[in-house]
């Protein structure tokens, strides 16, 4: 009688060094995806921010119309200056002569504390018809400054 053959069967799977390669390329991609990332968070908070006192900016444009260009009488609660109502990006916002003062809600990012301020302060020039925004900040956030900064912009 003959012994039955014997097969080995090839085992499947992966080497030890296979998935520790695997495991270090996830690794490189995580550690240059998370910081884009919270680039991209604070950009877009910021961006929120600014969108939340856009009503605030309109209303502003207005009173200096109406004010021949002059943005003194413009203040919080009179000619047509709304009171500004808190969002998830921006807490407070005030008026004064046509300057705005917004001050971040926390969480923008870890660097822009909740007492960090935006100040959008308008400026025209005589028989024009377009105000331009400058923008100041006391964040220290660079994506948050950059992105405020960047949109310095006309309405």
């Amino acid at each position: 009688m003959k012994a039955p053959k014997i097969v080995k069967k090839a085992e499947g799977g992966f080497t030890l060094i296979e998935l520790m390669i695997v495991v270090a390329i996830i690794g490189i991609l995580a550690a240059v995806a998370i910081p884009a990332y919270s680039n991209y968070v604070v950009k877009a908070k910021v961006g929120a921010a600014l969108t939340s006192v856009s009503s605030l900016q309109t209303a502003v444009v207005n009173c200096m119309q109406e004010a021949g260009g002059s943005a003194a009488e413009c203040t919080t609660g009179s000619n047509g200056i709304p009171t500004f109502t808190p969002t998830k990006e921006v807490k407070e916002a005030t008026v004064t002569a046509g300057t705005i003062v917004a001050k971040f809600a926390g969480g923008i990012a870890a660097d822009v504390p909740a007492d960090s301020t935006f100040t959008l302060v308008p400026s025209a020039v005589a028989n024009q018809t377009t105000v331009t925004w400058n923008i100041a900040t006391t964040a220290t956030n660079a994506t948050a400054v950059a992105t405020l900064t960047k949109n310095n912009v006309g309405s």
